[in-house]
């Protein structure tokens, strides 16, 4: 990945983040809630098999056709529309009122959320830095 499709890949990453902090808040405001069921975000697994497919596609060979109506290439999700997704936990239960948040596991998702959240926060500040760097220079 070069320039700016660098920065909107670590931009994805941020946005996914805050969704996942905000996830993790509330599973933690609920934790005694009765029957409450934590909340999950999955982001990282799809855009891993997108880029992965993508990689693959165009390290192929090209697809040789013989009649017009044939498929040419193969095309892989893009990457730049995968979202994160919310989905709720309902297959596993911590506690005897049905509630399945592990305040325990959900401060250690949080702490870890947020080192991400700052780590692709000063790569891309390390990525204007080196931008500007370059246009002094010019």
């Amino acid at each position: 990945m070069k320039g700016l499709e660098f920065i909107h890949f670590l931009e994805k990453g941020l946005k996914s983040d805050i969704i996942r902090q905000q996830v993790i808040a509330n599973n933690i405001a609920n934790v005694n809630v009765p029957n409450f069921k934590r909340s999950e975000v999955a982001f990282e697994v799809p855009l891993k098999r997108a880029l992965e497919k993508k990689r693959q596609i165009e390290e192929e060979p090209p697809l040789l056709t013989i009649h017009p109506e044939h498929i040419s290439k193969r095309s892989a999700p893009d990457w730049k529309k995968i979202q994160p997704k919310v989905y709720i936990d309902y297959l596993s239960t911590m506690r005897n009122d049905g509630n399945n948040v592990d305040i325990e596991e959900e401060v250690i998702k949080l702490n870890r959320t947020q080192l991400h959240y700052s780590l692709l926060a000063d790569r891309i500040a390390g990525k204007f830095q080196e931008w500007n760097q370059i246009l002094r220079l010019v």
